[in-house]
């Protein structure tokens, strides 16, 4: 049978209250140095020890943007998701083709076009409102079998490319372009110029009617 004496002795003395008091200074303490070394520079911007500054937590604050200096170029943010546009084609001995983007000023795109042989490449914009005929040259390659870049619109309007087959062979031209562009217009000789929406984008849902 158990001695209810060894079982009162086993029980442990609750602490003093001068134990309590000490233990609950301690914490306020730890507390406290956590408030002004992180919790203040991160969430608050306010750093009086500078200790937020050298931990680098001032800039998680949510002033953040006046901390952090934020450069004016190099970004073009957009409303829109980019469009993705493939094209090919087939020219005969002595045919050609233009194909141009509409671009607004400062929009951007970038290419990538192939000729399964030699052919004549002519880069080129025409802007809104210019005389008819008229056109800005950005690149004549009197033989080409590729050409890969990337063309921001110093103007509105349409830009793109004239290719001519002077060779006594069928030739294909392969044009892949990713840019901020809205339509394409295709010029064939003889032939009214064939215009169209360009839709697709890099995810389901991304397109947008609107820039």
């Amino acid at each position: 049978m158990t001695d209810p004496s060894t079982l009162h002795a086993s029980v442990p003395e609750p602490p003093s209250r001068a134990r309590l008091a000490w233990a609950s200074l301690a914490a306020l303490l730890v507390a406290g140095i956590v408030l002004v070394t992180t919790v203040l520079p991160a969430e608050f911007n306010i750093d009086p020890l500078g200790i937020g500054e050298a931990l680098g937590l001032v800039v998680l604050s949510g002033s953040g943007s006046s901390v952090i200096p934020i450069r004016p170029d190099g970004l073009i943010a957009h409303r829109s998701s980019y469009r993705i546009d493939q094209r090919t084609f087939e020219l005969e001995p002595g045919e050609f083709v233009e194909y141009k983007y509409r671009l607004e000023q400062g929009r951007s795109m970038v290419y990538s076009w192939t000729a399964s042989f030699w052919v004549r490449s002519e880069m080129h914009s025409e802007a809104d409102g210019a005389p008819a005929g008229t056109a800005e040259f950005f690149e004549v390659l009197d033989e080409a079998l590729q050409g890969h870049g990337s063309y921001v619109a110093p103007f509105s309007g349409i830009h793109g490319w004239y290719w001519l087959n002077e060779g006594d062979r069928t030739v294909t031209v392969t044009l892949h372009a990713t840019g901020f562009f809205t339509t394409s217009t295709e010029y064939l000789p003889g032939v009214a110029p064939i215009e169209r929406d360009i839709t697709a984008t890099p995810e389901p849902g991304g397109w947008r009617p609107y820039f």
